[in-house]
């Protein structure tokens, strides 16, 4: 689809987006973005100013239209926020047809021509690239290319491959009009517990530095511009150390610990990605307790609320003035079906939704990530709590943003193209070998017969739990008891406590680290029946001990197929993993450990192991 442009009298070609029949300045793409947004920002009203500030969950029709009823997680018709409300950023959640999500896209960007300067609309999304289905993180890839957990490409060790990664990924988006990545994930995985370690590249503050610029290097390409996708690299300043390891989207963990002093660790990869150039940056939930940096203590709040944070460390400490969003639904509570999902005000819980508004405000925010309540802030402007030069300054900035990526030029997609680039054959291609790279094997017994259990030799009678039938019968013979086969290959999931009573709480996967000691005990049966190999799904640091005296080969994963599981298995794609974080020996070890620290004395495994075959 290509934008109506009409011709100056200078002869050139421009969008006359607020239908004045006149070139203005900010319309005309010869003028530098700065230039642009200044005069676009003298034109706007307060109201169209205010839209900008707000960011909330967009859903699409599946058939490629704009949806007018409510869905299960978007809260009004689009209609109201784009045209009544002005809010031109939004978190886009399902899409599946790569074709219809760029018509809908289209159909967004064509209702947003309809407000009165013609603000066109960023769309952006979390990863969407992996295995995780969770509405409140990530999504699984459906038609984009499938690759590892961020977990995963942290295993592979090579920021190449991470940039290789991050730029497909950018053709994708780009293709289907997503401009604005709700990633990277920056923090350390110092915690075992905590429930959003397969989102970030580990527990080493080098390690996730060097992934993190290489990251962004692939989505924003040298700067942000016309074929790039804006990165909101995050949680500033390190959401890892979460007490317990609860997560500080519910109120049980909405407490941050250092009890090792290693804030300096989790705030590390966030001074080279502002020099790299993030377009924005994310403050967590969490409210840190107990924490001193340079002799002064920091006030026990949210990081979103809190000003010594995103004023004083990121804007004046690192010299940051990029857009600062905050993480979703800090102002209000958040009510889906019978469920309930309480603001993430913590420290601040007794303000109403007016002082929390401002008090972000005051803590230096531009957004309000998944809220889209305009009145409270056009209230807060008309009580004079807030000042139209401090909604000026946030606008600015996203304004700019907008301007970099070029959409006020042309924010439209090619459906046909966008068909052919999402999926792509090569890029599927590259994703799996990452997937099946990223396998880390940790234990590799050599049998009876004076031979590695891996690789696995073709042809063997196979017993398999939780892998597809189909992809064992291309390596060997299904059979359905132990006793019958030349070896077992069982798939598990790191263990987690299901809990469901709060909204999103059932996705989170957190709590004891244990196997149960039934599934053990099977496992040993099985193992003496046949040589046992087991997969543990790495989406946390499983407590592995129990299963060592029986298995014969023992390994983890991030986010890989079956079919990738057993061709790194058979060395047809030769598995080369190593461990991103320490594995513990028990749950009493990790109790025991300070949730800031990085690895343990002691480990059961350690952060680098990894075998080849």
């Amino acid at each position: 689809m290509e934008p109506v442009r009409l011709t100056s009298p200078e002869g050139v070609e421009f969008r006359d987006l607020n239908g004045n029949g006149v070139m203005d300045p900010y319309e005309d793409p010869r003028l530098a973005p700065e230039a642009r947004v200044e005069d676009l920002l003298a034109r706007l009203s307060l109201e169209e100013k205010v839209g900008l500030m707000f960011q909330t969950v967009i859903e699409a029709g599946a058939d490629g239209s704009v949806l007018e009823q409510p869905g299960a997680i978007s809260k009004s018709p689009t209609s109201a926020v784009v045209l009544d409300k002005h809010l031109t950023h939004f978190n886009v959640h399902a899409l599946d047809d790569p074709r219809m999500a760029a018509r809908w896209h289209n159909a967004l960007q064509a209702m947003a021509e309809r407000t009165p300067h013609g603000v066109p609309v960023t769309v952006s999304t979390d990863p969407r690239h992996a295995f995780i289905e969770n509405a409140g993180v990530s999504f699984t890839a459906t038609a984009f290319s499938q690759w590892p957990e961020p977990l995963g490409l942290a295993a592979l060790r090579d920021a190449d491959a991470v940039r290789e990664f991050a730029d497909i990924a950018r053709q994708e988006y780009v293709a289907v009009g997503i401009r604005a990545a709700l990633h990277p994930t920056l923090d350390l995985a110092t915690e075992p517990r905590w429930a959003r370690q397969a989102g970030t590249f580990g527990q080493d503050p080098r390690l996730v530095t060097e992934l993190g610029v290489a990251y962004l290097r692939g989505f924003q390409q040298d700067r942000v511009g016309a074929g790039s996708v804006a990165c909101t690299s995050k949680h500033f300043p390190g959401g890892g150390p979460q007490k317990d390891g609860e997560d500080a989207h519910f109120p049980y963990g909405r407490e941050q610990v250092y009890p090792g002093g290693r804030f300096a660790d989790h705030l590390e990869p966030f001074p080279a990605m502002v020099e790299a150039g993030t377009a924005a940056i994310m403050p967590y939930y969490g409210m840190p307790v107990g924490l001193e940096v340079d002799g002064e203590p920091v006030e026990e709040v949210g990081f979103g609320y809190n000003r010594q944070v995103v004023t004083g460390m990121l804007r004046e400490g690192l010299g940051f003035d990029g857009v600062v969003v905050t993480d979703w639904e800090l102002v209000n509570d958040n009510h889906v079906g019978d469920q309930v999902l309480p603001a993430r005000a913590w420290g601040v819980e007794h303000l109403d939704p007016h002082g929390r508004m401002e008090l972000i405000l005051h803590a230096g925010a531009d957004q309000f990530g998944g809220e889209e309540c305009v009145e409270i802030l056009l209230d807060l402007v008309a009580q004079g709590r807030v000042t139209e030069a401090r909604v000026d300054e946030s606008a600015r900035r996203l304004l700019l943003v907008k301007f970099r990526l070029g959409l006020f030029d042309d924010p439209y997609v090619d459906e046909d193209a966008a068909a052919v680039t999402v999926g792509r054959d090569d890029f599927r291609a590259a994703g799996y070998a990452a997937q099946a790279g990223s396998v880390t094997v940790l234990r590799n017994e050599v049998g009876p017969g004076g031979a590695p259990a891996l690789p696995l030799r073709p042809g063997l009678r196979i017993y398999a739990e939780n892998v597809a039938e189909d992809v064992v019968r291309r390596h060997g013979t299904p059979v359905s008891r132990p006793e019958d086969a030349d070896l077992a290959l069982v798939r598990l999931s790191a263990p987690y406590d299901v809990r469901s009573d709060l909204f999103l709480e059932s996705w989170f996967h957190q709590g004891s680290l244990d196997f149960p000691p039934g599934l053990v005990a099977r496992l040993r049966r099985v193992a003496a029946a046949c040589p046992l190999v087991v997969d543990v799904i790495l989406d946390r640091p499983a407590v592995l001990t129990p299963l060592l005296p029986f298995t014969a080969a023992l390994v983890g994963t991030y986010g890989t197929s079956d079919a990738a599981l057993l061709d790194a298995l058979t060395g047809r794609i030769g598995p080369r993993g190593r461990l991103p974080f320490d594995l513990p020996r028990s749950m009493d070890q990790v109790r025991a450990h300070p949730e800031d620290v990085p690895g343990y004395d002691d480990p059961l495994f350690r952060f680098g192991d990894g075998l080849t075959i």
